[in-house]
């Protein structure tokens, strides 16, 4: 939870400092589409994970940008669905998209990377009334 919070409060504040005129509000908000807010963070509850694909040598493939990459740092492009990806990229994209909703993973649309189930999101996506896991803090 610590370091989910850093993260969180980071991120807000490289925002802060690129858009001086941002509300309290605007600023959550922007850095909630990048970073999950400590409360309802799925990595931290256990239930989420990040993936990428490498070919058979251990090198990441083309998938548009970098894992982690900033809606503003990639123009966008860390949106599963952005549409300024070339075609290899998409396909890439495709290929871990399928595998993992096909193992059961529910994909949160602004990181590509991004992969949850039993927490809030997937049970928000999949309607179900509650989530399995949520936010835990170790001693």
């Amino acid at each position: 939870m610590a370091l989910q919070q850093r993260y969180f409060t980071d991120y807000r504040g490289e925002l802060a400092a690129a858009h001086p005129g941002w509300t309290h509000e605007q600023l959550h908000q922007a850095a909630s589409r990048y970073v999950s807010p400590p409360e309802i963070a799925p990595h931290s509850a256990g239930a989420a994970v990040d993936v990428t694909l490498v070919d058979q040598d251990g090198h990441e493939l083309d998938l548009g940008t970098r894992v982690n990459a900033s809606p503003e740092e990639s123009d966008g492009a860390c949106f599963t669905h952005a549409p300024n990806l070339s075609s290899r990229a998409r396909h890439h994209r495709t290929l871990l998209l399928n595998a993992m909703e096909n193992a059961g993973f529910t994909n949160y649309a602004t990181e590509f990377w991004h992969f949850s189930v039993a927490d809030r999101y997937d049970a928000l996506m999949r309607q179900e009334p509650h989530a399995r896991y949520g936010p835990i803090e170790l001693p």
